[in-house]
């Protein structure tokens, strides 16, 4: 993934209020979300409802002690009688645990939460760059015979596939080097979040017992998510192909063959349609009725044409099928039609910042103009603070946005665009600094 650019709070994108959390990696969701992806689709399992106590949580993730660390070793014991009831074999975990000690570390970056977010043009200035641009067409010409194979079997467009690389990992730069048996049982011991993590170790011990790696060389980010394209551990279990035919499906290894297919078998798993675009950049007409512009909302494009939503060029877009308007910087910003291929890639990251960020460098990787409307630079983004309190008066003054959560997810997004029709003001959603002043 980018670094220093998606874990955040991205400001825009679903909410935990009203949204399902459908990401591949838990590093992208804040710490405070209750018992992460429990309504996760399709991706694994319900979580197992096996916890130890409460009492037996950490407190404090500086905690770095003796005693935390026996206690950790003791959970361990524990652990391994419940995973031994789950199928893994002694030998696999006893070799899966040798050496490993609690990790502070860890725990600190579970627990801290960004104060602010990024606006969705700041995002895009990094996913793609330049830099990140030009490295992806070099990756794609370096392993253009197996992107070519890979979509060949899969459907998916190699570019596509380049573009999830790039944001990923950097095109392999940056996998993590992390110890990921380590770190899932530092944040399975530490119980806040202990469920979805413990049922991540038993994937990632199931993975060991398969014989795809090894113990040591099972490396990742700090949160366990692996390999070139950073998937976490049930997701491997459930999608992960051997494109190699080596026996393995090894997403760790320099050659990034097996992880570019998994990243493609992931996403025709979920619907991908081959010559579908992500989204098309559009023009939005004088006096257009903001209140359309919602992903509930779908029109063929030639239907939106008649309304007056056209190309960058005056023309109507081609009939992909059913689309939504999208409007991630509200009706200042760039506009666009948003087909079902947007949704599957929401399957690795629901912040519609990582989608857009996806498909804009795939586009730009393939040779497409960037995007050509401006952005309101001049504003900023809220603050978590500011978000909040943007809820907290919206649902006060009877816009009720089903929770203060500080994410400004479809709820929020409605409950502004209700205020905004009570006051008169362009119906467009977007929950601005403009908009706290004027509840103010």
């Amino acid at each position: 993934m980018i670094r220093g650019a998606l874990v955040f709070a991205l400001g825009f994108g679903a909410s935990a209020s009203g949204a399902v959390d459908r990401s591949i990696r838990p590093e992208m969701r804040t710490p405070v979300e209750k018992a992460v992806f429990e309504t996760a689709i399709g991706l694994s399992s319900s979580i197992r409802p096996m916890l130890r106590p409460v009492t037996q949580i950490v407190a404090d993730p500086s905690e770095d002690t003796p005693v935390t660390h026996q206690r950790f070793q003791n959970w361990i014991g524990a652990f391994k009688t419940r995973a031994i009831a789950q199928g893994i074999s002694p030998g696999v975990l006893d070799a899966a645990f040798d050496g490993v000690r609690y990790d502070s570390d860890v725990i600190k970056r579970d627990r801290n939460q960004s104060e602010f977010t990024k606006t969705i043009w700041e995002y895009l200035d990094s996913a793609a760059s330049d830099t990140r641009i030009a490295n992806g067409k070099t990756a794609l010409a370096s392993h253009r015979s197996t992107l070519e194979a890979i979509e060949e079997r899969y459907g998916v467009e190699k570019e596509v596939v380049v573009a999830i690389w790039g944001l990923e990992s950097a095109y392999g730069s940056y996998r993590g080097r992390s110890d990921v048996i380590r770190s899932l049982a530092t944040l399975s011991f530490d119980g806040r979040r202990g469920a979805f993590f413990e049922q991540q170790l038993i994937a990632a011990l199931k993975i060991l017992q398969n014989g795809d790696t090894t113990a040591r060389n099972m490396t990742g980010s700090w949160a366990g998510a692996m390999g070139h394209t950073q998937f976490i551990p049930t997701s491997y279990l459930d999608y992960a192909v051997d494109f190699t035919g080596d026996g393995r499906r090894d997403i760790w290894a320099d050659d990034p063959s097996d992880a570019l297919a998994s990243t493609a078998a992931y996403l025709k798993r979920f619907g991908w349609e081959k010559g579908q675009p992500w989204g098309v950049e559009v023009r939005i007409p004088e006096g257009f009725d903001y209140r359309q512009a919602k992903r509930s909302i779908t029109k063929d494009p030639s239907a939106w044409a008649q309304l007056g939503v056209v190309d960058m060029n005056g023309r109507a877009v081609p009939d992909h099928g059913p689309a939504a308007v999208l409007l991630p910087a509200g009706g200042e910003g760039a506009a666009f039609l948003i087909f079902d291929n947007f949704a599957v890639i929401e399957r690795y990251n629901t912040a519609d910042a990582y989608v857009i960020g996806v498909g804009h460098l795939s586009d730009r990787i393939t040779g497409k103009p960037a995007i050509q409307a401006s952005w309101p630079r001049q504003d900023r983004a809220l603050t978590l603070k500011e978000r909040k309190e943007l809820q907290t008066r919206l649902t006060t003054r009877g816009f009720d946005t089903k929770g203060i959560d500080g994410k400004i997810g479809p709820l929020t997004i409605e409950a502004v665009r209700s205020f905004q029709i009570a006051n008169g003001l362009k119906p467009d959603g977007y929950a601005s600094l403009y908009i706290l002043e004027k509840l103010r």
